[in-house]
């Protein structure tokens, strides 16, 4: 067994498959992999891991099984999901995978391939545990797979708990014991216990919260925006010889230095190593979006983007458009038990109409440029998308905003 002090979870025990799976190559690359990508830019101490994350979901998992009283092999297979769950993440977390999914057709957690091949492969059969039902864990399938990946797993009450110390923001701060120890199944699913309706709102209202002030934050979307930008022009540059398998499995540190190196992105690089970020052109809120603009997919959002630059009289480079998906609260789903039946959080409490609400109101379409040029750039995107504010308005809402979050952040 070996021990291992952890920030969050104190001391976590680590033994059997977990033990071996602990310094493979495949789990070692995650200590090179941020849990927030570029959010460090916005609350600096905010440099924690996968690998740590990966650690306190392990725990998290192990406690729920012994309180559901799963032992033996299954509890063995669900070690290693939890442990495996973000192995097939790229750099940056989830910054890039929208670019290297267009390419690839693959998300981080489809990790199949991965988790059968090479030491990863060698250490799940030296256990005898099939990596095919282990990956099937790790994508939230069967009845302990929800579990790993779910309404209520062990995934979102680590993140929940880890940003918010790392960050300092308190607002992702929840009882993750008391909802360990509440969980059990009916019917086949992964609920909560009788009496946890405030229990279960508390996870939702800690991620509502942490959404805007952290995941969101307009900084740290813009930085983003510019990293996804940056890799999708090392991908489409030939000096590069980078393609989207490469990229995936970069660590933070090669995608940074294949930045450096290229000369379509030295600008972007350089720009992200000093701060010295797009600022918001326009920061238009749903109602004020067609919704044509909205369900955008990539290649409009493109040439929307080049219209704007013509418009403006600016390079197209100059120019990133930032459409979130829409609003969406799979917390609300999360199955509590309520006079001996099985309800959908959504059906029994009144905060989540409220916390919808609230999402919908700090939606944001976002258009980003460098300070000098954001006036130009601002108007000239206010035609081209046909958004329901004038010009002078985009000015007086960006300028009130950058006021208000600057008192989360520096």
């Amino acid at each position: 067994m070996k021990v291992i002090k952890d920030s969050v979870h104190d001391h976590i025990q680590v033994d059997g498959v977990a033990r071996d799976l602990l310094d493979t190559p495949a789990l070692q690359r995650l200590r090179n992999i941020r849990q927030l990508g570029t959010v460090s830019l916005v609350y600096p101490s905010a440099n924690h891991t996968r690998f740590e994350h990966s650690l306190g979901v392990y725990h998290l998992a192990c406690e729920g099984l012994e309180h559901l009283n799963v032992e033996g092999r299954q509890a063995e297979r669900v070690h290693a999901a939890a442990l495996l769950h973000d192995v097939g993440h790229g750099p940056f977390s989830h910054n890039i995978e929208s670019l290297t999914h267009r390419r690839t057709g693959r998300y981080h957690d489809e990790v199949h391939g991965l988790l059968a091949e090479g030491s990863v492969g060698d250490v799940l059969r030296d256990h005898d545990l099939e990596p095919a039902a282990v990956a099937d864990l790790v994508a939230g399938e069967g009845r302990f797979g929800q579990l790993v990946s779910g309404e209520l797993d062990v995934d979102r009450m680590d993140y929940l708990v880890r940003d918010a110390h790392h960050t300092g923001v308190p607002y992702g701060t929840i009882d993750h014991g008391r909802l360990v120890r509440e969980l059990t199944f009916a019917d086949g699913e992964l609920v909560l216990d009788e009496g946890n309706v405030q229990t279960a709102e508390s996870l939702l209202v800690a991620r509502a919260l942490m959404n805007p002030t952290v995941y969101s934050h307009s900084v740290a979307r813009i930085s983003k925006a510019m990293l996804r930008r940056a890799a999708e022009r090392l991908l489409e540059s030939p000096d590069a010889d980078v393609d989207a398998e490469t990229l995936q499995w970069m660590d933070d540190h090669d995608l940074i230095a294949a930045l450096r190196s290229c000369d379509a992105t030295s600008d972007f690089s350089r720009r992200l190593d000093h701060r010295d970020l797009f600022k918001r052109a326009v920061w238009a809120e749903l109602d004020d979006v067609p919704g044509g603009i909205i369900e955008a997919d990539h290649g409009a959002i493109r040439e929307f983007e080049r219209e704007i630059s013509a418009r403006a009289d600016v390079d197209r480079s100059r120019v990133i458009l930032d459409v979130p998906s829409r609003p969406s609260m799979t917390e609300s789903t999360t199955r509590v038990m309520v006079n001996g039946e099985i309800r959908p959080l959504g059906q029994q409490s009144p905060l989540v109409e409220a916390l919808r609400a609230a999402q919908y109101s700090q939606w944001r379409l976002g258009v980003y440029s460098p300070p000098d040029l954001r006036d130009r750039v601002g108007r000239a995107a206010v035609e081209v998308l046909g958004l329901d504010i004038d010009g002078a308005l985009v000015s007086e809402v960006r300028d009130g905003l950058d006021a208000t979050l600057d008192q989360f952040v520096e």
